[in-house]
């Protein structure tokens, strides 16, 4: 990990949420003395994956990477995705149950997404998982390569509207399984930064979220412009859902739901140990 001419690379994908919380910093509305800021977006997995080798200075990932990452990354305390009683939904084209799952061959959009992590918690056994981008999991459902698939992003409110029916809430039997949010993103810092440093970070990356949340049309618009074709509204929806109180501050909750859910990956089998939550508490000032 370098800083090259005190220019600090945040990696985000640019999926709408993301989006809207870097907008402040993209625009310079947000910054830290003596340094600038850019950006790499690419997909969540494809973050997941870099994120091993720890190039990145700031970066989202899904938070079922963590435990492979936490030797480069320190976790922010600010710009978590976290959803309450809601997450990534199984679907299909026919309608199924839970139980039909059993055996079928079920698109996933990602070895490393916290989706996949909960499939392998809440979703049968002897799945047959297909790994692919996130964008063609809708599309291998609906021409029948995937027997069912596992929508992230926009595709948790969109599906109906696609023609798919819901099969299995994630999101839901995590809130059923434990009573607490379901941490599926985080932003993480470099351990190669200084704590000084590394504090400034997560106090930017704060004030840039609260700055699109009091200014939600101007950010909502620059978020959509990445495309992926959801209107306005559902655009809002889904930022609302996915930037919220707990994304400003994950707070005791959000270090539990990450305790619970490592705990039970390290039950399955997924990992071998829980890391340690290694949290830089951001701030309200720069």
């Amino acid at each position: 990990m370098a800083i090259n001419d005190n220019k600090i690379i945040f990696g985000h994908s640019p999926d709408a949420d993301d989006a809207f919380m870097f907008f402040a910093m993209e625009r310079k509305y947000v910054q830290i003395p003596g340094f600038t800021f850019g950006h790499h977006m690419e997909d969540i997995e494809s973050l997941n994956i870099l994120a091993k080798s720890g190039r990145l200075p700031v970066t989202a990932i899904s938070a079922a990477r963590y435990p492979d990452v936490a030797e480069h990354y320190r976790i922010m305390s600010c710009g978590a995705s976290i959803g309450r009683n809601y997450g990534p939904m199984v679907v299909s084209n026919e309608i199924l149950s839970e139980s039909d799952l059993d055996g079928k061959k079920i698109a996933v959009p990602g070895r490393f997404t916290t989706s996949w992590l909960l499939f392998q918690i809440f979703g049968p056994n002897n799945c047959q998982p297909m790994f692919m981008e996130f964008d063609d999991v809708g599309p291998a459902v609906k021409d029948g390569r995937a027997d069912a698939g596992i929508l992230l992003h926009e595709g948790q409110i969109l599906y109906e509207k696609q023609g798919f029916h819901g099969v299995l809430s994630l999101g839901e039997k995590w809130h059923q399984a434990t009573g607490l949010p379901i941490p599926l993103g985080l932003d993480l810092v470099s351990r190669h930064i200084n704590d000084g440093l590394a504090q400034q970070l997560a106090n930017a990356s704060l004030a840039s979220i609260n700055y699109a949340r009091d200014h939600e049309e101007e950010a909502l618009e620059y978020a959509l412009s990445f495309g992926r074709g959801i209107d306005p509204e559902d655009g809002k929806k889904f930022v609302r859902m996915y930037v919220n109180e707990d994304t400003v501050d994950m707070g005791q909750e959000g270090r539990d739901a990450l305790e619970k859910l490592f705990s039970m990956a390290v039950e399955r089998g997924v990992i071998t140990e829980l890391p340690v939550l290694d949290i830089v508490q951001a701030e309200s000032k720069l």
